[in-house]
């Protein structure tokens, strides 16, 4: 799985259409094959702050994502009402099972073996 985190900062004036679009462009991402989940957040901390978090299924979907022409528009749009560059990190992950991560399922010299 592929995990995307965003950030954008609005200005005050602009915060609201900002929304709209990111609203608007997150609801549209669902509906692309291998979107499994695909959110936006506003940042309790920074009200001008909006975080998005996106899981792809693997790499070529998220690349596909990229290559949809709205969601080029959506970049554009947005970054023509922010002050300060957009923040995108990408990371590839795998789901560990809780039992995994259970106190005891693990020797405490994190070595792994029991």
């Amino acid at each position: 799985m592929i995990i995307v985190t965003g950030t954008v900062r609005a200005r005050p004036d602009t915060i609201d259409e900002v929304e709209a679009l990111s609203l608007e462009h997150v609801r549209r991402s669902r509906q692309e094959p291998g979107c499994i989940s695909h959110s936006v957040h506003r940042d309790l901390e920074d009200r001008l702050r909006l975080v998005f978090v996106e899981w792809w299924a693997d790499t070529d979907a998220l690349l596909a994502h990229f290559g949809v022409e709205e969601s080029a528009g959506f970049v554009t749009a947005v970054g023509a009402l922010t002050d300060e560059p957009s923040g995108l990190s990408v990371y590839a992950a795998e789901e560990v099972p809780l039992r995994d991560l259970a106190p005891g399922s693990r020797p405490p010299d994190g070595s792994g073996t029991a």
